[in-house]
């Protein structure tokens, strides 16, 4: 394995965590976290809503708080860590990617679906005029076989990125697939490669470690595992986990459990677990994001949120798709009804 002074970890209970609290986040809370975030060491802090710049809408859920005060908060009080944000192109635009720049955000992390990195090219680029560090995040890998996969990373390599991230948005990857992933990006890139788990088949430990083994130097961890579905890898479980093998971060781990104890803990709307839903999220392959848009709908017709889940990954909805669960609702309360008729 690689001596991992060359890991570098980015928290992204700011952002992936959005999901979870339906996108409440307020300014106390970021500026806490950050704080505290800052002071453990740890390299890199994303902060946006969960679908990224401009995610704030009826269709992906509105934000208490305007993501660019976040982001202004949570710069004004990192002196050590640098501030991320994540972009969607179709979502975002270059002119929110400007404005979180000029706010303080170092890092951006711009995401498209693994099979559609060519929609990335000018907001690669921008992000490298404005002088920031640029990550290519290929989201729900399991979509596309390793040779496509592999394709899109030459592409976002091509346009700038200092990264590319292979993304298990479902949680749906096993251990060995991880593995072939980064494999494959390792040999055929020459950026940094980078991963990002969810938990959803409570995988994502080891497939990160996986991910570690084959050479990815890039990791994503989510603090007490606030994040979309299940979570993400448990930042601060991930750090021990990490000395245990002799692996040195650079990251306090004390003070990592503090901050999941006495600061994000008490933000969580109920404890991140394997529920029902996010297990159906990993197993199906569906974006873990879709899990409390499903729950609506599934109470809104009276129906087995996890029927709407099964059903979305049958028609292999992508992030983006989001007015599809409650078209998938409405179609499986209509058969139900037809069979009690």
């Amino acid at each position: 394995m690689t001596k991992q002074r060359d890991i570098l970890l980015t928290e992204v209970a700011l952002r992936d965590g959005s999901h979870a609290i339906s996108h409440q986040f307020t300014v106390d809370q970021v500026l806490d976290v950050t704080k505290a975030l800052n002071d453990a060491n740890v390299p890199y802090i994303e902060v946006s809503h969960g679908d990224g710049l401009a995610g704030s809408s009826v269709q992906y859920g509105l934000s208490k708080t305007n993501e660019m005060e976040l982001i202004e908060a949570a710069a004004s009080v990192a002196d050590k860590s640098k501030i991320a944000v994540l972009l969607l192109p179709g979502i975002g635009t270059l002119h929110e990617l400007k404005e979180a720049a000029n706010l303080g955000a170092k890092m951006a992390r711009i995401a498209t679906h693994v099979t559609e990195a060519d929609v990335s090219p000018q907001h690669i680029a921008y992000a490298k005029e404005l002088g920031m560090e640029t990550v290519g995040f290929l989201m729900m890998a399991h979509m596309a076989p390793v040779e496509k996969l592999v394709e899109q990373a030459k592409l976002m390599e091509s346009y700038g990125a200092d990264t590319v991230y292979v993304v298990d948005s479902a949680g749906y990857l096993l251990p060995d697939q991880v593995r072939e992933r980064i494999r494959a990006l390792k040999q055929s890139i020459g950026v940094n490669v980078g991963f990002h788990a969810h938990n959803n088949l409570s995988l994502a430990m080891a497939n990160t470690l996986a991910a570690i083994e084959e050479g990815a130097t890039r990791i994503d961890g989510s603090v007490r595992c606030l994040g979309a579905g299940a979570g993400n890898t448990q930042t601060e479980v991930l750090v021990a986990v990490l000395e245990r093998m002799g692996i040195e971060t650079g990251v306090d781990l004390y003070k990592m459990m503090d901050l999941a104890e006495d600061i994000v803990a008490p933000i969580l709307q109920s404890p991140q677990e394997i529920t029902k839903d996010s297990l159906t999220l990993g197993y199906a392959g569906v974006y873990s994001s879709f899990a409390l848009h499903a729950k609506r709908a599934a109470k809104k017709f009276d129906i087995d949120s996890r029927d709407i889940l099964i059903e979305l990954g049958k028609r292999k909805v992508v992030g983006g798709q989001e007015d599809m669960i409650v078209d998938v609702a409405a179609e499986i309360a209509a058969k139900k009804e037809k069979v009690l008729s």
